[in-house]
């Protein structure tokens, strides 16, 4: 689209921040709103079933991982925010209900990664009549569904304590599990090795690739004109 060119600093951390601080919150609330279905009542009690991203934020994986990312140009962005407290104790059955619970975070991020593909469409008719919101509303929808392709991505990893490590645990068979789920306090540091070798962009680009692929379509925007934008965000 013509009328996209390079951005500022202060500009990218604008574009950023909303899709960004909607993808984590709208994550967690999704976990805690599947636990409250299934009986655990702990994050409605403390009060994390809001949408509001102050009760949400964590001062590192929130606010200065991804602005540490975008400053460095790096060709990814993803953070986290507080999780939400889930008790398995209060489910009837706890690994299967929380493996569930898991599931739901990066199932939402699949249909935020939909509803930005909505912005981009209705972005792009306000853009072409000259109308003043189509522009960041557009650089923000492609923005969102990247970030949440990444955090679906990243959090399907079958790696504890991740998502994904979290809904494995629930399939395997309970000594199998209880072994697996030995490995959590050394997650981040496993997770953090794939990131300095170059490994983890290597496994979440075919899933964060899929996820894009998949939601584009409902934007009416074009893969080429998608990842030309998205490359002027990130770079």
């Amino acid at each position: 689209m013509s009328g996209i060119a390079a951005f500022t600093l202060i500009q990218k951390i604008t574009i950023w921040a909303v899709p960004v601080l909607l993808a984590i919150t709208v994550h967690e609330v999704a976990h805690g709103f599947v636990a409250h279905r299934f009986g655990d009542r702990t994050a409605a009690l403390q009060g994390r079933l809001t949408l509001n991203p102050v009760r949400h934020v964590d001062p590192i994986g929130t606010l200065l991982i991804p602005l540490i990312l975008v400053l460095l140009h790096a060709n990814f962005l993803f953070g986290w925010a507080k999780p939400v407290p889930v008790d398995p104790r209060n489910f009837r059955n706890p690994r299967r209900d929380m493996a569930v619970v898991a599931l739901a975070g990066p199932l939402s991020n699949l249909l935020m990664a939909f509803f930005w593909a909505l912005m981009i469409h209705l972005a792009a008719q306000l853009f072409g009549s000259g109308n003043a919101f189509g522009r960041p509303l557009l650089l923000m929808g492609v923005a969102g569904i990247f970030i949440n392709a990444v955090l679906m991505a990243l959090n399907l990893l079958p790696l504890p304590p991740l998502d994904g490590g979290r809904v494995l645990t629930g399939l395997l068979p309970a000594r199998a599990a209880w072994r697996f789920a030995r490995i959590e306090p050394y997650g981040i540091w496993i997770l953090l090795a794939l990131l300095v070798t170059g490994l983890l962009n290597a496994l979440l680009w075919p899933l964060m690739h899929l996820a894009v692929a998949f939601t584009l379509p409902v934007s009416g925007m074009s893969a080429p004109t998608y990842w030309s934008i998205l490359a002027l965000l990130i770079r």
